[in-house]
C-alpha cells in the first residue's frame, strides 16, 4: 500500500491495544490521540488516518495508539502510561518520538516521567499540567451531553469549542447530520477517559522530563486554554514553546505547519 499503513492489535495479557501504523522509516514516532479515543478508537483505521503524516514516512515509522480494550473504570491517566510503554515494549519500540495531543499529552508527560529510556523526544500539543478550569468546564459539559445520549450535543460542543471561527464557518453545514454518524454503543469509554482527565495533576513530577521537548499551544483554546502551555513550558527545563494566534485546541488540525513543525524538531540534532 501506497502509505504502507497496516493495521495492529497488542496483546496486553488481560486485555488488548489496538493501533495503526504507517511509513517505512527506522525510527519511531508515536501519536497518543485525546479524548476523542473514548468515542472511536484507531481500529481498522490505518489508511483513514495516513495522510497528513506523509512528510514522516521516508525516516519514521508512525505509530498511533489507542487505550486499551478493556478500561478499568479508575482508570488513572498515570496508568494509561504505563499501559503505553507495555504496548511499545511488546513491539519492541526501544526509542521513539512522542507526539501528545490534548489527553494524549498528558499521557505523554507520564511516559516521560516514568519511562525516560523509552523516549527520544517529546512533543506536547494543547495540553496542560493538570486539570483547570476551564477544562472542568469544557470536559464537564462533554460528559452531561454523554450521559444524556446526546451525540448531537456532543459534536456541537466539541467543534464549537476547538476550531476556529473560519473553520466553524464552513463545518456548521454539517451540524444537523452530526448526531447520525459516530454515535457509540455506550459511552463508557468516554466516561473513563473523561473522568482520567480531570482527576489528571502532573506538576510534581514534571522536573523529571529531560529530553528535548516541544510544547504546542493554541491561544484561543476554549477546551483547556492557553495557560497551561506556558506552565508546561516553565516547569519543564529546556523545553520549547509554540502557540498559534488565532487558533484554538484544533490547531493541530487547522495549523498548515503542524506536522512539519515537529518533524523538525525531532529532526534536530
Amino acid at each position: 500500500m501506497f502509505w504502507n499503513a497496516k493495521n495492529g492489535e497488542v496483546d496486553l495479557g488481560d486485555t488488548k491495544m489496538s493501533y495503526v501504523s504507517f511509513g517505512y522509516g527506522d525510527k519511531a514516532l508515536i501519536l497518543i490521540p485525546g479524548l476523542t479515543d473514548g468515542l472511536v478508537t484507531v481500529r481498522g483505521r490505518a489508511f483513514m488516518l495516513a495522510k497528513p503524516y506523509e512528510i514522516f514516512y521516508d525516516k519514521y515509522t508512525v505509530y498511533m495508539f489507542s487505550r486499551k480494550d478493556d478500561m478499568p473504570e479508575d482508570y488513572p491517566i498515570r496508568e494509561m502510561a504505563h499501559d503505553q510503554a507495555k504496548a511499545m515494549e511488546i513491539l519492541g519500540i526501544t526509542k521513539a518520538s512522542i507526539v501528545g495531543v490534548s489527553e494524549g499529552g498528558m499521557i505523554a508527560q507520564y511516559l516521560a516521567i516514568d519511562h525516560p529510556e523509552l523516549i527520544h523526544k517529546l512533543i506536547l500539543a494543547v495540553t496542560v499540567p493538570c486539570v483547570n478550569d476551564v477544562i472542568r468546564e469544557s470536559v464537564g459539559n462533554y460528559l452531561e451531553f454523554a450521559k444524556k445520549g446526546d451525540h448531537q450535543g456532543l459534536m456541537i460542543a466539541t467543534a464549537e469549542n476547538s476550531y476556529s471561527p473560519a473553520r466553524l464557518k464552513k463545518y456548521k453545514k454539517f451540524y444537523p447530520v452530526l448526531g447520525l454518524v459516530g454515535k457509540p454503543a455506550n459511552y463508557s469509554r468516554f466516561f473513563i477517559n473523561g473522568n482520567a482527565i480531570l482527576g489528571f495533576d502532573a506538576r510534581a513530577d514534571l522536573d523529571k522530563i529531560t529530553c528535548p521537548t516541544l510544547i504546542i499551544g493554541g491561544e484561543d483554546d476554549r477546551v483547556l486554554g492557553i495557560q497551561g502551555s506556558y506552565d508546561l513550558h516553565d516547569m519543564i527545563a529546556g523545553s520549547e514553546l509554540h502557540t498559534y494566534p488565532g487558533l484554538g485546541h484544533a490547531a493541530f488540525e487547522e495549523a498548515p505547519d503542524f506536522n512539519k513543525r515537529i518533524f523538525e524538531f525531532v529532526e534536530r540534532e
